[in-house]
């Protein structure tokens, strides 16, 4: 996988893509057979035996009271079906997150406590699981002529992924230890906003080289994306972050583990097909062949539905379930 300086070949989306957002064609192209929206997981926390308490409760508890209880907390991935029947709503290609979950005009959508007494957290936006994605990957190479050539698309906007010039990071990475000396140093830092006002910008670096953050984009409607080549067989793999020229190594340096941006765009050489991550969508979508769209919708590992072509899918567009 090589960065793409010149990301013209990128330039046919843009001419299949309408200039707003009325549907999902402002962000995924016209003009392909058939389309499958393939729902991002949620999160379901459990307290066995329990009701878990509100926030509010949470808060008035004693501390070590606090830390035994969120020990006992069960966290799994849930499914929007399983959603929608925890909550007596019914899923379907057009349905949002905040219906399903039967938020009130003044809610919170992100978490909502079921009638069974789980709390629902909303599936993540604009990115897909490693493993979730190498097994959408493993459909779209059985799709095109060309698996081994493609081309892999990140928005510019995720935090840390691209250098700037700047008096501060974009993201800092927290270290503990006993040193005064170095304790202190940390708190003068972070609280010492008027020399930061006068400080003179320097290159903060990011997790792509500052020639890759200074380079040319592929410009798409309300959207600016680093192009990368990239095979989609390589994407099948569900370790394929540790491969990808984007890999987060700053964060691995700070102990984290290793991790990469999902694509926000892929598509192989020959435009079979399209997959599309798009930062504000708790949704992949594919466009593809209808036997491509088929074989998505039917695997088990997936939960996907059909989409029709001019699909909308802004927070106001189900209306099964208002």
């Amino acid at each position: 996988m090589e960065w793409m300086s010149d990301p013209s070949a990128g330039a046919w989306l843009r001419e299949r893509l309408d200039a707003d957002y009325e549907t999902m064609h402002g962000v995924v192209p016209r003009g392909f057979p058939a389309y499958a929206r393939i729902f991002h997981p949620a999160i379901a926390r459990s307290l066995p035996g329990r009701t878990i308490p509100t926030a509010d409760e949470l808060v008035r508890m004693p501390e070590p009271e606090q830390r035994a209880l969120m020990a006992e907390f069960v966290d799994e991935p849930i499914s929007w079906a399983q959603t929608a029947a925890a909550f007596g709503t019914v899923l379907h290609p057009l349905a949002q997150w905040q219906r399903i979950v039967r938020t009130p005009p003044d809610g919170d959508w992100r978490t909502r406590i079921a009638p069974d007494g789980r709390e629902f957290t909303a599936p993540m936006e604009g990115e897909l699981d490693p493993t979730l994605l190498a097994a959408i990957a493993a459909h779209l190479v059985d799709h095109t002529q060309t698996p081994d050539a493609g081309f892999a698309a990140l928005w510019e906007g995720r935090g840390g992924l691209l250098g700037f010039f700047g008096v501060t990071p974009s993201r800092s990475f927290l270290t503990f230890t006993d040193d005064p000396n170095h304790q202190a140093m940390l708190e003068r830092s972070a609280h010492d906003p008027f020399n930061n006002v006068f400080r003179r910008p320097t290159w903060q670096e990011g997790i792509l080289s500052r020639e890759i953050s200074e380079g040319p984009r592929l410009d798409l409607p309300g959207r600016d994306h680093v192009l990368f080549s990239a095979p989609p067989r390589a994407f099948a793999d569900p370790e394929w972050v540790l491969h990808v020229p984007w890999r987060d190594l700053p964060a691995e340096e700070h102990g984290f583990p290793p991790s990469g941006q999902s694509p926000s765009i892929l598509w192989p050489e020959d435009r079979a097909w399209v997959m599309v991550s798009e930062v504000d969508y708790d949704s992949t979508i594919v466009a593809g062949s209808s036997a491509l769209i088929e074989a998505l919708c039917a695997d088990e590992q997936l939960e996907a539905l059909p989409l029709p072509e001019g699909a909308a899918l802004t927070w106001d567009a189900d209306a099964v379930n208002r």
